[in-house]
């Protein structure tokens, strides 16, 4: 049965048929040259494995019949995101040992405040991942492990969700579910990665969220998260020993995945990810940028984490569920996509996108600049915690609309970068696979 995902790129555009359903092209020309493959619309569904949302175009380059149309010189632009890539990268690997040490320290002595230290280590770190998520979506060494290749990236090991919490330990109402407290299966790297995701998706062993839960525990509360009680790190204890293993074993997976990320953007390295990337036509290179920002505003953000949950009302659509920090996932991804667009603290001065889809396209420019301050305020509006005051709360209560308002002006961002990737001549394409009702 064929999907009917729908893809649109641009503005004022038109619609040709293809394979992946109705498509979105902003020249004509490009149809000839840009196929949409299938791939694009058999991407993961609910869950962040790597490539989730489809694949890529064959090109992102768009053609017209004026040579001159796209003669620019892009170099600074594509320097300037590999580095702000490579630091934001090394800033979440940083923030991960951090995380490392914290929990080291709890499990070495498991008390409220050592944990409640683990806890906030956790959200800080956090951060500076949420930030490199506009990273994603373009089969960047994330997505898959070489750019060639067909086998996933670490992607689906470090951030995967929804969670099936009992499938990694014990839960109300099945206090001994979860691999924590099956003593046949051995608590190792190996055995957790090997149950992974197999029969389901949402049988998630690793990454942020089973850390989150095992730190925090499940949320029954109306006012904050989840209160997991540091006795259930005490060591001798029932399966006390195989969760702290567990624990350890999860959060190192989660440092040297990040490690490996910031290695394979290292502007420095000679082969690298950076100096493929590097290397590629400029307006393929481009392409990748815009892709990523785009995808992540317009699909995963608008989409999965948040009409989706809004729909269902369901808690285990929240994104941080555990830990009652699902409004910082929005606001940190948003502020992640500005940073790429106006340019990150690596970025140097007049080497940003901004500066170039200013130079070619001023009003276009000043359209994403309104749509990306117009979400970032969504986010810093969005109530805390967002479960009881926007899943749960009445249709017409204000922390549903500024939810709901969000959906509209992420659906909008993503609409305005798909233009200012057309103004510097590369095809933008966002699979749109869920609306808020």
């Amino acid at each position: 049965m064929q999907k009917t995902t729908k893809f649109w790129v641009g503005v004022g555009a038109f619609l040709v048929a293809s394979t992946a359903g109705e498509t979105l092209v902003t020249d004509p020309m490009a149809v000839l040259s840009n196929p949409i493959p299938a791939a694009l619309a058999a991407g993961g569904e609910g869950g962040e494995t790597g490539g989730e949302g489809g694949g890529r175009p064959a090109s992102y380059k768009l053609n017209s019949t004026d040579a001159n149309a796209f003669a620019f010189d892009a170099a600074a632009q594509i320097n300037g995101y590999a580095a702000h890539v490579f630091d934001s990268y090394t800033a979440a690997h940083r923030g991960a040992k951090r995380l490392q040490t914290a929990i080291d320290r709890f499990l070495k002595s498991p008390n409220a405040t050592t944990l409640a230290d683990a806890r906030n280590a956790w959200t800080s770190a956090r951060v500076f991942y949420l930030k490199t998520e506009a990273f994603r979506f373009y089969d960047g060494p994330i997505d898959l492990k070489t750019p060639t290749g067909d086998e996933e990236g670490p992607e689906g090991h470090i951030n995967a969700w929804p969670l099936n919490e009992a499938f990694i330990d014990g839960v109300k109402g099945n206090p001994k579910s979860g691999l924590v407290n099956d003593r046949k299966v051995p608590v190792t790297r190996a055995a957790i990665l090997e149950r992974d995701q197999v029969s389901d998706e949402a049988d998630v062993t690793t990454g942020w969220h089973a850390i989150e839960f095992l730190l925090w525990g499940q949320d029954f509360s109306a006012t904050g998260p989840g209160n997991r009680p540091a006795s259930d790190y005490t060591p001798g204890k029932g399966n006390n020993d195989r969760r702290r293993t567990y624990l350890k074993i999860v959060t190192d997976m989660l440092v040297d995945d990040l490690g490996a990320l910031a290695k394979a953007w290292d502007p420095a390295g000679k082969d690298t990810y950076a100096a493929y990337f590097k290397a590629l036509d400029q307006r393929e290179a481009l392409g990748r940028m815009f892709a990523g920002m785009a995808s992540l505003a317009g699909y995963e953000l608008m989409s999965e984490r948040l009409a989706v949950a809004l729909d269902s009302g369901d808690q285990e659509d929240e994104h941080s569920c555990f830990s009652d920090t699902t409004w910082q996932d929005f606001l940190f991804d948003i502020r992640g996509i500005r940073e790429v667009y106006s340019g990150g603290a690596a970025t140097p001065a007049g080497a940003s996108l901004q500066g170039l889809v200013a130079q070619r396209a001023p009003d276009v420019n000043n359209a994403v600049l309104a749509a990306l301050a117009a979400v970032e305020a969504d986010a810093e509006a969005l109530p805390r915690p967002f479960d009881q005051e926007v899943l749960r709360a009445p249709k017409d209560s204000e922390g549903r609309k500024t939810a709901e308002k969000l959906v509209k002006d992420l659906t909008t961002l993503a609409s305005a970068l798909a233009d200012a990737g057309a103004a510097v001549g590369v095809l933008v394409v966002v699979p749109t696979a869920h609306k808020a009702e």
